[in-house]
């Protein structure tokens, strides 16, 4: 029998730098010819993204060399970074937006003379310079068509997007003009075109501030002139009060497009007569929040059949006979599939994952029915043994309302809990916060749940997956609702007999950093907080102090600021941080442009000499989200310290945080 010790104080093999070397997943995959290609995260590389195929052998091979870094800044979230094609002669073609200076570049890497990446853009002094993501090749037109964002001034709401052609012959690397520009910059924001299969339309989103992509967006459609502009481009689909995240095509040429005029994101196809056409329609989502340029949730197959992701979250791989409704799933273990997916052939490809396997890439033949990883194999770094299971839960909140939430218990086969005690438990706020916590193996999470500390994520009112009402809860509630859920699953779980009620606490990043520091200001529930990158001051937020994509998300989830001022003040942390008794640690990027470390010094500024211990470890080189394995393992480290001297655990396996008061 295995020896009994105290809830915490648990050994574990999971340490930081394992965690952090697992940090990350494949994403953006696409078909190059024959090859599956993809996007791979390198914590040990500075953070940067590799660009990877897997060769018809199997092997798995980087196509660029560090230090290059294929992620695009538009809107800060990026999207969808590269986009490659097979020529006749079985070279390839790739063309990529790199991170460093945001310029495109044409690669091609089976050259015989080993060219390296040459530039199609040039460089803007203005702001934060020109910017490309979401790229369409059109080889034979001799040009990329992608979103291209262009800052007009120094502030970081003077930007202007518009879909423009690029040509390949790189004469636009010098010179501006070059870059054809397809739309008039009438909407504020713009996704990358789809082709119809003739190349005769072109379909796109549009919305306008203070509307996000959730909100309200407009499906567009224009014909492709025989001098490649876009002629009287209208709105066939969507609205103020419509979200529609993705637009495609058949094989056969109708325009598909995700909507949730029903109140879930689901597939229609539109009828000749202009009026939508459902077709699967049910009570649950086949699209998510547009948080990226590019994101995709379905993709047509050339015999008329439709992939599709979808399930309350994102939990199945399904393939969609368009004109029976029927919908079959793909088969295996995944739980989770990200909104990115490929088809080539009957061979559809994307990214998933399960409570027992990491983020993989996947490929699914239609023809036997038979999944299988190609790319990143999840491969247990420890016996699998010392991983979480999971609990799917719903708990009550204010107003009777459904909380949902996955629970994770402590775990450790080496360790048994004593019988007269309860663990600590730290509730997670995922970011967004019009986002999801995904129910996958997340070693950050096992690497305190093996420590004997459990971890509650909650999908509190406000996050995808669960349709358009429950998404809308937070509207004009940011800073109640999601603070009253995370507390109701807090003293639910203590009340029912699973978490100690004296050794809770709370951790975010983002926006799950604003819940965590507006739940330390008006609640009493928490012993300690993490705060990740947080937004603490909404007024600022609110006032320019933040980037142009989410400069005007308050309006939403607080209300206008000229409107409501006293409730902007009531909700801040940074108004209130005299009602912060808990100890926290602070953790933050200081190339931040989204949450920026200003706040953060300016809440600090306020916490000073108030007797609440405290520390602020800040990150040069690290922007919203970190990515660097040194900086990921240095604030495992420093978490799990906060929580061993608040929670009186005793730990020497890692540094002591200093806490300052």
């Amino acid at each position: 029998m295995a020896p009994t010790a105290a809830y915490g104080s648990w050994p574990s093999p999971i340490g930081a730098e394992l965690a952090a070397a697992h940090d990350g997943r494949p994403d953006h995959v696409g078909f190059v010819g024959d090859e599956v290609w993809w996007t791979a995260p390198r914590p040990a590389e500075g953070g940067r993204r590799a660009l990877v195929r897997r060769r018809d052998d199997g092997t798995e091979e980087s196509v660029l060399p560090a230090p290059w870094n294929v992620r695009s800044r538009v809107i800060e979230y990026g999207g969808q970074p590269w986009a490659g094609t097979m020529r006749a002669d079985g070279t390839a073609l790739v063309v990529f937006c790199h991170l460093p200076d945001q310029r495109l570049y044409a690669y091609e890497p089976d050259a015989a003379d080993g060219a390296a990446p040459r530039p199609l853009t040039p460089v803007s002094g203005i702001g934060g310079g020109l910017r490309w993501v979401d790229p369409v090749l059109r080889p034979e037109q001799g040009e990329v068509w992608c979103v291209l964002e262009e800052f007009t001034g120094p502030g970081p709401t003077d930007v202007r997007r518009v879909i423009a052609a690029v040509p390949l012959d790189g004469t636009a690397a010098e010179d501006r003009s070059r870059v054809r520009e397809l739309t008039d910059g009438r909407h504020r924001f713009v996704t990358g075109p789809r082709l119809s299969p003739d190349g005769r339309q072109a379909a796109w989103i549009a919305w306008d501030h203070p509307r996000m992509p959730w909100d309200g967006t407009e499906v567009l459609l224009a014909e492709v002139a025989e001098d490649g502009t876009l002629d009287r481009p209208r709105t066939v689909a969507g609205g103020p009060e419509e979200s529609v995240p993705q637009v495609g095509w058949t094989h056969d040429g109708q325009l598909l497009h995700l909507s949730d005029r029903s109140g879930w994101w689901n597939l229609y196809r539109s009828a000749e007569d202009g009026a939508p056409v459902a077709l699967c329609p049910r009570p649950e989502e086949f699209g998510g929040a547009l948080w990226k340029i590019g994101l995709s949730w379905f993709q047509p197959m050339d015999g008329g059949l439709i992939a599709v992701v979808h399930g309350k979250g994102a939990t199945a791989l399904g393939i969609l006979d368009p004109d029976s409704g029927e919908l079959v799933d793909a088969a295996g273990p995944w739980t989770e599939w990200a909104a990115t997916l490929a088809v080539h052939g009957p061979r559809v490809v994307g990214v998933a994952a399960s409570p027992r396997s990491a983020y993989e890439v996947v490929e699914l033949d239609i023809r036997t029915g038979h999944a299988r990883v190609v790319g990143c194999p999840h491969e247990d770094p420890v016996d699998p043994s010392y991983y979480p299971e999971p609990q799917i839960r719903s708990f009550t909140g204010p107003d009777d309302r459904e909380i949902h939430a996955h629970v994770y218990p402590p775990h450790n086969p080496d360790r048994t809990a004593p019988g007269d005690g309860l663990p600590p438990y730290v509730i997670w706020a995922h970011g967004g916060p019009t986002g999801h916590a995904p129910l996958v193996l997340d070693l950050e999470i096992a690497y305190f749940t093996s420590r004997g500390i459990g971890v509650a994520e909650v999908n509190y009112g406000g996050s995808t997956g669960y349709g358009r009402e429950y998404r809308e809860r937070l509207r004009e509630q940011w800073g109640v609702v999601d603070v009253e859920d995370c507390a109701a699953v807090a003293r639910a779980l203590a009340d029912e007999g699973t978490a100690d009620p004296a050794r809770l606490a709370i951790r975010g990043g983002s926006a799950g950093g604003w819940t965590t520091a507006a739940s330390l200001v008006h609640s009493d529930v928490y012993a300690c907080g993490t705060i990740v990158y947080p937004i603490l001051d909404p007024v600022a937020w609110a006032d320019g102090e933040t980037h142009d994509f989410e400069s005007e998300y308050p309006q939403s989830l607080i209300g206008p600021l000229d409107e409501v001022p006293a409730r902007y003040r009531d909700r801040s942390p940074l108004e209130h941080v005299d009602r912060i008794t808990a100890p926290f640690v602070l953790l933050q990027g200081l190339d931040d442009v989204i949450c920026p470390p200003a706040q953060a010094e300016r809440f600090l500024a306020r916490m000073a000499g108030r007797g609440v211990p405290h520390a602020y470890l800040s990150f040069e080189g690290e922007a919203h989200g970190f990515r660097r394995a040194d900086t990921m393992v240095r604030c495992l480290e420093a978490e799990l310290s906060l929580y061993a001297q608040t929670f009186g655990i005793e730990r020497s396996d890692v540094p002591r945080l200093e806490l300052r008061k």
